[in-house]
């Protein structure tokens, strides 16, 4: 081993050592559960730094893993990252087939005995609309989650396909869904047999709309049978519980994380870009002006000091929720 070779093993050593003394200090204060990254400025990196096309984000993910280390070292259980938005289909084919090559790419690393995922036990989900991905990355993100499901010590969200209008609205969409089926199953049961078979065969083989029909006309069917307006409301008030705020969260794909405590956008942007709309409505938010690439440990530091100064705030701001 060179001379040049020791120095480097040694300083990587003493910055190790530094570093797990930091995260000792902080430690004696309060943690942040969750950390959610918006990887913003690959590209303006690349074109600072007169790099390749693409190389950018190669850098970015480099980053990335570097931060998701610092953050499973200082005891940060949570991690989203917000990797593709479905507004991203709308750039150039060439970029957007450059970018799904590269998740593929970086997908199958995860994988590997050697990744980070598996040195600390890291459960992996994929969060979005995953049926706008091309074949070879959804099997890619399954077999992932479906290799990590047994890992319990940290769990990391990666954002793909995905915006928080589309969140919510594919939550609101199965809460609908539910409620109007249960309806539905009410009324037939409650109607005896009368046309129960090819109501209770459109429910389940129908769209939405054919099972709204149906309860609409169920509901038609028991006015006309006698049954008052006041009455026949007050008794599907009974049999159809209304949409709650708990229906819509549990149907969110974010439902299987905490909200954020701390929501980071790189490159100066204040904006949250269609990401976790509903979640981070009462976390901490940062915006250093570094690029992604550039992000490392003293911005996630710097993140982490902010937010066990305003911790008291957060706090009683969401138990008054």
């Amino acid at each position: 081993m060179g001379k040049g070779s020791r120095l480097s093993e040694m300083f990587g050593n003493l910055g190790s050592f530094l570093r797990i003394c930091i995260f000792r200090v902080l430690s004696m204060g309060p943690i942040p559960n969750h950390f959610a990254f918006i990887m913003d400025g690959n590209r303006r990196y690349a074109k600072k730094k007169n790099m390749k096309e693409g190389a950018g984000h190669r850098a970015g993910f480099l980053a990335l893993i570097s931060l998701l280390k610092y953050c499973y070292e200082l005891g940060v259980k949570y991690v989203t990252v917000y990797a593709f938005s479905i507004d991203n289909f709308k750039r150039s084919p060439d970029e957007v087939k450059d970018l799904m090559n590269l998740l593929l790419e970086k997908i199958e690393e995860l994988l590997r005995d050697e990744s980070i995922v598996n040195q600390y036990g890291v459960r992996v989900y994929f969060i979005g609309n995953l049926k706008l991905l091309i074949e070879p990355v959804r099997i890619a993100a399954e077999k992932v989650m479906k290799a990590t499901a047994n890992n319990t010590n940290y769990t990391l969200l990666i954002c793909i396909a995905y915006t928080s209008l589309d969140e919510i609205v594919h939550a609101v969409q199965v809460s609908c869904k539910n409620v109007t089926s249960s309806c539905i199953a009410t009324g037939v049961e409650e109607d005896g047999n009368k046309n129960k078979n090819n109501m209770t065969l459109r429910a389940v083989q129908g769209s939405y709309v054919d099972t709204w029909y149906n309860y609409q006309a169920m509901k038609e069917n028991r006015m006309g049978n006698g049954a008052s307006a006041s009455k026949e409301s007050g008794d599907m008030q009974g049999e159809c519980s209304i949409i709650k705020l708990v229906d819509i969260e549990k149907h969110m794909y974010m439902a299987v994380a905490p909200k954020p405590d701390i929501l980071i956008r790189s490159s100066g942007e204040t904006r949250l870009s269609n990401f976790l709309l509903w979640q981070a409505s009462e976390c901490l938010l940062y915006s250093p002006d570094a690029l992604w690439p550039e992000v490392g440990l003293w911005h996630l530091l710097w993140a982490v000091l902010n937010f066990q100064r305003n911790h008291s705030y957060l706090e009683k701001k969401r138990r008054q929720l």
